[in-house]
C-alpha cells in the first residue's frame, strides 16, 4: 500500500502497474496517469468514475478480460493470485456450487461474448451464481452495464486496497455512479 502521496509522485511505471491492478483497461489506466497529480482521494476516485463512464465497448471488454471467471479456482491460483483474495469465499464453497458457477460462467460468455463480472467482495459462491442465472438471460447490452458497473466498484475496492486513504472517501464519489455508463454501454 502506498499514499497517496507516494502515487501522485511514482514513477509512471509504478503508478500504471498500480492502475493495471485496479482496472486491466489501457485508455483508463493512460487517462488517470495523465491526471496525476490528485488532490486528495475523493478527486482521484471522481477521475476514476469520470474516465470509466467514458471507456468504450472495447476498453470494457479489455478490463473485463482481465478477471478470472468466478469460480475457476485453477486460474486463479494460477494467473490472477491478487482476484484469489477477492473470490476467497468462492474457494470454500462446494463442490456442487463450484461445477454450477464454471458451467453457468461459460454458458454466460458464450451468449454475452464476455466473462461475468461481479463485485465478489462479500458475496458467498452460492449468491453469485444465483446473481449469475438472474443475469444469464439479458441481453449483451444490459449485460455490458451491468459488467461496467461491478467493475466499477471492483476498481474502487482494488483502489482504495493499494492507497491509503481511499478507504474514508465518500461513496458518492466513487465509480459505482454511472450514470453514463448505460449510454456507453
Amino acid at each position: 500500500m502506498m499514499t497517496l502521496d507516494e502515487f501522485n509522485t511514482a514513477p509512471p511505471v509504478e503508478a500504471r502497474r498500480l492502475l493495471f491492478h485496479a482496472c486491466h483497461c489501457t485508455p483508463w489506466v493512460a487517462a488517470m496517469l495523465s491526471e496525476r497529480p490528485f488532490a486528495d482521494g475523493a478527486a482521484l476516485l471522481r477521475a476514476a468514475a469520470a474516465h470509466w463512464q467514458r471507456m468504450d465497448e472495447a476498453a470494457l471488454l479489455e478490463a473485463f478480460a482481465g478477471h478470472a471467471r468466478i469460480g475457476d479456482l485453477a486460474a486463479l491460483r494460477d494467473r490472477f493470485a491478487p482476484a484469489a483474495r477477492e473470490q476467497g469465499q468462492v474457494a470454500a464453497a462446494d463442490e456442487a456450487v463450484l461445477a454450477d458457477l464454471l458451467a453457468l460462467n461459460r454458458a454466460y460468455e458464450d451468449r454475452h461474448g464476455f466473462i461475468f463480472i461481479v463485485c465478489a467482495s462479500g458475496k458467498p459462491a452460492a449468491a453469485m451464481r444465483d446473481l449469475l442465472r438472474e443475469r444469464l438471460p439479458n441481453d449483451r447490452a444490459t449485460e455490458l452495464a451491468n459488467a461496467a458497473r461491478e467493475q466499477a466498484a471492483i476498481t474502487r475496492l482494488r483502489l482504495a486496497g493499494a492507497i491509503a486513504g481511499l478507504r474514508g472517501s465518500s461513496p458518492d464519489s466513487g465509480p459505482d455512479t454511472d450514470s453514463q455508463q448505460q449510454e456507453t454501454a
